[in-house]
């Protein structure tokens, strides 16, 4: 045991942040612009302050139970640990197609967006290229990881400062609204609250992946301190980098009537704002968006494939090994970018409906697993504080995803539960028909 190899506790609070930030992609604000300003009737500020506040809950949610379980396998340990094994074994299996899956839409991304700035070099090259810029990098320490992702993450927030400088002088040239300080696109007389709501529960889908840090526990120096923290300071500052962004895009454009896409007005809304030169370097920028996404998220797949195979729930020898140079999750790290590779097959529909599936169980049994363990397990509700801190916060948090179940594709639904099926007639194996808990690594846990 002395000569174990485990990750390198070596990470701080800005640069899991950060990682956080990258698997966020502020940028996405510019994808669903025009789709949510046009159900909401140009008031997508409002409805990204009502998405942030429904994640929040959530956010509190996993900071409560990280503090209590401090490993890396977000949602699949805290429902193990406080609800059930088996129960946690299929969250994790669920939760497998968010992680899987989004470091493959990157690579899917990059494809479509090289392809059009350069469309006579075939499309596989993108796809081999991204995928093995991100693997080598996550094959060595994790800190030169998060410090890549820092500086993609800051090249983002500064072309949109750019963009905002922009956005101010065309308001003064009379662009748009013609007035920089108004709060039309957050409130007006004809607002339809009911048609915010409908916006926020799109909107929510860009706060995916301000739980992947808690993957990241056990590469910080004090995961109870660090990482209840991070959680929230992502959800935090991505919504506010959201709600920022979204305000002075919707004073420029107040109706989407300038779109021709209003599905994909980024490329439009670039053009518009900045003229030819702009938009081309914008576009370019959007390359450094998937690139950091796609960094993150390979990080976070790796370690939750780690923790799985630590458990013995995937074999020990491959999946819970860790590189003794490097401390990372090497084997895992090089089984994701093989799956990445699979962006050469898929098409973006597909992969995106199996990534909203996965993330809604996970911050839905992480809702439920505060309860489980601090209501059910550890009576807090005897106190008003505790009733409102474990009962009534999280069951706040848990009906805001459940808003997003009911909207959630057909699609998504019918692959997710497919892959559900999958892990359950896996576990029915490694557990002899129910007859044995599935193995699982003891975390200790830690009263509060």
């Amino acid at each position: 045991m002395e000569n174990e190899v485990t990750l390198k506790r070596s990470l701080k609070l800005w640069q899991i942040v950060m990682m956080g930030l990258a698997y966020m992609t502020p940028m996405v604000v510019f994808d669903t612009f025009g789709i949510v300003s046009g159900i909401t009737g140009g008031h997508v500020p409002t409805a990204y302050i009502v998405a942030l506040v429904g994640m929040l809950f959530t956010a509190a949610s996993y900071g409560k139970l990280v503090k209590v379980f401090p490993a890396a396998g977000s949602a699949y340990t805290y429902t193990q640990k406080a609800i059930n094994p088996h129960l946690g074994f299929l969250v994790g299996w669920s939760s497998l197609l968010d992680y899987l899956f989004l470091p493959m839409v990157n690579a899917l991304l990059t494809k479509i967006y090289l392809t059009a700035l350069f469309p006579g070099v075939p499309t596989w090259i993108w796809v081999v290229l991204f995928v093995a810029i991100v693997t080598i990098l996550n094959l060595r320490s994790v800190n030169v990881l998060a410090n890549f992702n820092a500086l993609f993450v800051l090249i983002q927030i500064a072309i949109m400062a750019v963009f905002i400088i922009l956005v101010v002088k065309g308001l003064n040239d009379g662009e748009g609204t013609g007035e920089v300080f108004t709060l039309m696109p957050f409130v007006n007389e004809g607002m339809d609250f009911s048609a915010i709501i409908t916006g926020a529960t799109i909107l929510c889908f860009s706060f995916l992946g301000f739980d992947a840090v808690t993957t990241l526990s056990e590469e910080t120096p004090d995961p109870k301190k660090t990482i209840p923290k991070a959680i929230f300071l992502t959800a935090l500052w991505g919504g506010i980098i959201f709600i920022t962004a979204s305000f002075f895009i919707q004073l420029f454009f107040p109706d989407i009537s300038r779109f021709k896409e209003p599905d994909a007005a980024l490329p439009e809304i670039a053009l518009y704002v900045g003229g030819k030169l702009f938009q081309s370097i914008f576009l370019c920028t959007t390359f450094v968006n998937t690139l950091a996404s796609g960094l993150a998220s390979h990080a976070s797949v790796s370690r939750l494939l780690y923790v799985m195979g630590r458990d013995k729930v995937f074999p020990e020898k491959w999946f819970g090994f860790i590189h003794p140079k490097w401390k990372t999750p090497a084997i895992n790290v090089l089984i994701v970018g093989v799956i990445s590779m699979s962006a050469l097959f898929f098409d973006l529909v597909t992969a995106t409906s199996l990534i909203n599936f996965g993330a809604l169980m996970a911050f839905t049994f992480v809702n439920l697993s505060v309860i489980s363990h601090f209501i059910i397990r550890e009576k807090e509700h005897r106190t008003i504080k505790g009733c409102i801190k474990y009962l009534i916060m999280p069951l706040i948090g848990a009906i805001a995803i459940g808003i997003l179940w009911i909207n959630l594709e057909a699609s998504s639904l019918i692959m997710g539960t497919s892959w559900f099926i999958i892990g359950f007639c896996y576990l029915l194996y490694i557990t002899k028909a129910f007859r044995k808990a599935p193995p699982q690594y003891q975390v200790e846990e830690i009263q509060l």
